[in-house]
């Protein structure tokens, strides 16, 4: 070997040496030939006994099958392993995760590199574990931060506070809750739902961007949207110096998604109710429960509006959750019934005909409380889902009732029997269909049925109007309830799809008494005969108010001067007392 040949190799020596890489040579049975330190540093812990002699006993746990990939390479030259992962659970330092590879150099000779990855694999998998923890804290739709993101701002945001000798800043929640949302989704299907839903987003954020007028807060406030699950969104604020800015957020979020959005050539209004909690307490999941609970009485007293939580709220709410769970365990123990009012005809010639009709209306016998008065229930009902089941079974059981009277009191039995119907109901794509199920399960003519929606919701909502065209098409008649408290007038009475009009009790009861509402009701009286319309005038409790519908032409009418509502059999018995037999 010459001079500069044994310089070169000295130097290879000394580069294989130092290198941060092990290195390992070896025979093509295994027998290694040479080791640099940083190999024997990075195999000792693959190695109980200290052996690094033989390169597959040493890999004989990590890499079993090296042996075979060894022989399985049959080019004189070429790599047999490349990036293999080697564990290596008792190292120095802790767990390491070694890279191994392995090339043979000639049919004779094998050379093995080992890299130490216990760091980058740490990274690796920090990097993964932050973009799992972003995805658990983002909603997958609209992108927005979820609950879990709100939950930790509000533990962040209390917790800031507790360090200021337990005084916390001044920063609020806003719940948010889309109104109607449920009824895209029925009507425009979840697809054009979840567009919606995303266009929202965007029009929160876009109200929490700094606008030219925004409102003050300290050097660390800050701003928070959410999505929290289905058509709810949160707002934290924080910041704050006072309760009226985030009521002034309120409003202009309210402002801003009440504009109506276009989806696919339809113009639809989606406006949001608004709780909001002032930061207090030390309990973020109290906070939204708080400020969800403001955001209910928003929607009780109309939507697209905001209340401010009060302590009295709690309560309230609690009250109406007993109830509801005690709705639901009523329709299963069958502890609802239904009586009857019934609907006079008004004969010109003075005379009263108690045959007419009659109304049902629900009642809860309570196991403890009694009789639960509708009004206690029905609101209830409305806001957690339940007065479509509920509805449902007062149109079943009146009809079997009505059914039941044709056959044991022949013409003394009510010729039309009145239901009044939900917006739930309504809302039901094929509800037509149930509809027909129940008259054909019941046996119940068609043309006996009067169905009865409200003046308001009939009159703003051309959905409605479509499943009111529907229930027409089956042969039944509907009515407009409580006419004159509602959103239409007379001169849109006839884009109405209804036979009968019932004017409500309010003018009836200030009829002996007031000139301007018996103008009213006679104005009401005449556009219905002029539409082929029918009338029906309800809560009259005295002489003198039925004698006054009468004269002002009023087809029908009902109330307390002719009977309260009355159970089934009591009904059976009023009508023949009433006619005498």
């Amino acid at each position: 070997m010459g001079h500069d040949d044994k310089l070169a190799y000295e130097a290879l020596l000394q580069f294989l040496y130092r290198t941060p890489i092990g290195m390992l040579q070896a025979d093509i049975g295994g027998a290694v030939e040479m080791l640099n330190p940083m190999a024997a540093q990075l195999l000792m812990p693959l190695v109980p006994h200290g052996a690094l002699d033989d390169l597959y006993a040493i890999f004989a746990t990590a890499a079993p099958d090296l042996r075979a990939a060894v022989e399985r390479c049959d080019t004189p030259s070429g790599v047999v392993v490349e990036g293999l992962r080697i564990d290596a659970p008792d190292g120095r330092d802790g767990p390491l995760v070694l890279s191994l590879s392995v090339m043979k150099l000639d049919r004779h000779r094998l050379m093995a590199a080992v890299n130490d990855i216990t760091l980058e694999t740490r990274r690796e998998q920090e990097r993964l574990a932050s973009r799992l923890s972003s995805a658990a804290r983002t909603d997958a739709l609209t992108r927005m931060p979820n609950r879990s993101a709100v939950h930790e701002e509000l533990q962040a945001i209390l917790a800031r506070g507790k360090g200021r000798d337990g005084a916390h800043a001044g920063f609020a929640v806003l719940f948010m809750n889309c109104d109607r949302f449920r009824q895209v989704n029925d009507t425009l299907g979840q697809a054009m739902g979840d567009r919606l839903l995303v266009l929202v987003a965007e029009r929160i954020r876009n109200v929490l961007r700094p606008p030219s007028d925004r409102i003050a807060v300290g050097a660390r406030g800050g701003q928070l949207a959410a999505r929290v699950g289905g058509d709810e969104f949160v707002v934290v604020l924080d910041g704050l110096r006072r309760v009226e800015d985030a009521e002034s957020v309120a409003t202009r979020m309210i402002g801003a998604i009440g504009h109506a959005y276009h989806l696919q050539g339809h113009d639809v209004v989606c406006n949001v109710s608004v709780g909001i909690a002032w930061g207090e307490g030390d309990d973020p999941d109290a906070l939204l429960r708080d400020a969800g609970i403001a955001m209910l009485e928003a929607k009780r007293a109309g939507g697209a509006r905001f209340v401010r939580f009060a302590a009295e709220m709690r309560e309230r709410s609690a009250r109406r959750t007993d109830i509801e769970t005690d709705l639901r365990l009523a329709l299963q123990a069958d502890q609802l019934f239904v009586v009857y009012q019934p609907v006079v005809a008004l004969r010109p010639d003075g005379g009263t005909d108690h045959s007419a009709g009659v109304e049902a209306l629900v009642r809860w016998r309570h196991p403890v409380r009694g009789i639960v008065p509708p009004f206690e229930f029905i609101g209830v009902a409305e806001e957690c889902g339940l007065i479509g089941p509920l509805g449902d079974f007062v149109l079943e059981r009146a009809c079997r009732d009505f059914v039941r009277w044709q056959h044991e009191l022949g013409d003394l039995a009510p010729r039309l029997l009145a239901v009044n119907l939900s917006r739930a109901q309504l809302g039901q794509p094929n509800w037509a269909g149930t509809v027909a199920r129940i008259l054909a399960e019941t046996g119940m003519a068609a043309e006996r049925l009067q169905l009865e929606v409200t003046e308001s919701l009939a009159a703003q909502d051309t959905d409605v109007q479509q499943r009111l065209h529907e229930l027409k098409a089956l042969g039944i008649t509907l009515a407009l309830d409580d006419f004159g408290t509602g959103y239409s007038s007379l001169a849109s009475l006839h884009l109405l799809p209804v036979d009968t009009v019932k004017i409500d009790r309010s003018f009836v009861s200030q009829s002996e008494t007031s000139h301007h509402h018996r103008v009213l009701i006679e104005a009401t009286v005449k556009v219905a005969q002029s539409l082929g319309m029918s009338t029906v005038a309800e809560g009259i409790e005295t002489d003198a108010q039925a004698t006054v519908v009468r004269t002002l032409q009023c087809d029908k009418g009902q109330g307390y001067l002719y009977a309260r509502p009355l159970p089934s059999d009591d009904l059976a018995a009023w009508l023949r007392q009433s006619s005498g037999a």
